[in-house]
């Protein structure tokens, strides 16, 4: 199964490079700039996983999937730098000097987008399952590694290389320029739609239940999945809860009245419907009461006296076969013992109301104050502690990733529109998820914080060409608008072309952590262009369209002429 899995994610690894590589040269349509990307992005891969290997880090599903999210980042990285100076090429500029205009348009959003991006990631830290650290930690360096190699190796590669601007940005920035003026001129509208729609998606939120099945994560092909469902079907299952019942004393276990507890325990379990097999002392002590004294039916009970049932006990364990205990159901002193219960496949619902409902019954009827333990009870409280957990861990990266495109914009007023379409599209994304799935695992508990590092990419992007517009040009805010449109759109839905080609792939995966994951991220990633090319640019003309610019930046001067 293992190296089934490395086998399956082999396969995904070279059908995401190609996918990426085809709709990178069906967009850019220029083969040298394709396999340029590639040198961005292979180094990238290499030093995260690099790090990861000097941090220790062991590869799981979930952290094996780096790889395919850093390729996905990296590439946007490129994007922005080559649709920036092919566009300055097809105006009459030379390639050198298109180039370095690129670099210094994009080199502050780039560096933004790969903040953010890493501390999203980083917000997987605060998860309670360890392998979300590790792809959390992986991906942030190979962002930020990406970051360094599109600003520096990419740069000197392209300088060595002739390459032309195909006609196909040319009929993309056309359009992009088209719709930046209906949206500029119908600002009103498109904030009344946005609004109206996006209120609409965020009611269906509730829709979402916590919920989870661990073998479920593996789909039919898994030789796991099919082996479990068999084991279901017709033995016992593989889902075990264990309670550990205490007697109380050393030698406990051998007091009828504690047996007598545990037996009525035993019995209420087995008339449990979820419930296929119990494994109890009191079972062993009722069948040896029984075996001792001829067989007869009347003597499957608790035997009578607390030294009887020590002997039973001795005897039993003298009769073992070398090698074999009572470890397994009894601990060392003999003052408790294990009773595992085998129950049916269920949801991580239906799994915590029958454990609650079983320690309610040990409380109440049996005055046992204990708590069900195991892998199975794990499984089902991780995701409702996976969810409380990222909660506070995506409120410290909204916290961090608002600071940052405020420090960076230096604009309170921007700074606050951006906040929208920012945390709009993951909230969306819950709303659409709860429509068509409606269940939330440990996956998506944790994918708010990362989404949310992802997205703002766009808006960073889009923002930092509108402010360009209006302190360097002079410009209204509804001329920004489409200025920013004809000047990043094209990049904005190439990029996220190639992040939503990239996740698709990985939502391919026979691992339903990944997949799921990638899904809902997928989701965000295509709401959060939409908002950033209707939502975002109505809001900045709606509430951006009195200020006054009168504090230039620096080279101000100079940027009508770079234009």
């Amino acid at each position: 199964d293992v190296e089934r899995s490395r086998g399956l994610g082999d396969v995904y690894k070279r059908q995401m490079y190609l996918v990426i590589l085809i709709v990178a040269y069906l967009l850019l349509r220029s083969i040298m700039a394709t396999f340029l990307v590639l040198f961005v992005v292979v180094p990238s891969i290499m030093v995260a996983m690099g790090a990861g290997g000097w941090m220790g880090i062991g590869l799981t599903p979930p952290s094996a999937s780096a790889p395919t999210i850093i390729t996905t980042l990296a590439v946007a990285d490129s994007i922005h730098l080559l649709v920036s100076m092919f566009n300055r090429m097809r105006a009459g500029h030379s390639q050198r000097d298109s180039l370095l205009y690129s670099i210094r348009v994009n080199g502050k959003p780039i560096f933004l987008t790969s903040l953010t991006t890493a501390l999203g990631f980083l917000s997987m830290n605060f998860s309670d399952s360890p392998p979300f650290h590790d792809l959390g930690n992986i991906t942030a360096i190979g962002v930020m590694a990406a970051w360094i190699f599109s600003i520096v190796l990419l740069p000197i590669l392209i300088s060595f290389v002739p390459l032309k601007s195909k006609a196909t940005l040319a009929k993309l920035d056309d359009k992009m320029g088209k719709l930046g003026v209906y949206v500029a001129s119908r600002y009103k509208s498109v904030l009344t739609a946005s609004v109206i729609i996006s209120v609409s998606i965020l009611s269906l939120i509730p829709l979402n239940e916590i919920n989870d099945d661990f073998v479920k994560y593996f789909d039919d092909s898994v030789q796991y999945r099919q082996d479990t469902d068999w084991i279901s079907s017709n033995l016992t299952g593989v889902n075990q809860v264990q309670f550990s019942l205490p007697a109380g004393e050393s030698n406990g276990v051998s007091d009828p009245v504690f047996i007598e507890k545990v037996s009525n325990f035993t019995a209420w379990a087995h008339n449990e419907p979820v419930v296929t097999h119990v494994q109890s002392i009191s079972d062993t002590f009722k069948r040896l009461n029984r075996d001792l004294n001829a067989g007869d039916p009347a003597f499957y009970r608790v035997p009578d006296t607390r030294e009887l049932a020590a002997q039973y006990l001795l005897l039993y364990e003298l009769s073992l076969p070398f090698g074999l205990d009572l470890n397994n159901q009894l601990d060392i002193s003999k003052s408790s013992t294990q009773v595992i219960v085998t129950i049916d496949d269920m949801t991580t619902n239906e799994l915590r109301a029958w454990i609650a409902r079983a320690e309610s019954y040990l409380k109440d009827e049996l005055d046992f104050n204990l708590t069900a333990v195991g892998p199975t009870v794990m499984f089902a409280y991780i995701s409702e502690r996976n969810i409380q957990s990222m909660l506070l861990g995506t409120l410290v990266a909204v916290f961090l990733i608002s600071g940052v495109i405020l420090i960076a914009l230096r604009d309170v007023r921007l700074g606050i529109i951006s906040l929208i379409p920012n945390l709009l599209p993951a909230a969306l994304a819950f709303g659409l998820w709860g429509l068509l799935v409606g269940q939330v695992n440990m996956a998506v508990a944790v994918v708010a914080g990362m989404a949310l590092g992802v997205v703002v990419d766009d808006s960073v992007h889009f923002l930092s060409k509108y402010q360009i517009a209006r302190r360097e040009l002079k410009l209204s805010a509804h001329d920004a608008v489409i200025s920013a449109f004809n000047g990043v759109g094209t990049a904005l839905v190439v990029t996220t072309l190639i992040l939503t080609a990239g996740f698709a792939i990985l939502a391919q995966s026979t691992f339903g952590v990944n997949s799921n994951m990638a899904m809902l991220t997928g989701i965000a990633l295509v709401i959060a262009l939409i908002a950033d090319m209707t939502l975002l640019p109505a809001l900045l003309i709606a509430l951006d369209k009195d200020k006054k610019e009168t504090t230039p930046v620096m080279g101000a001067k100079e940027a009508p002429q770079n234009a």
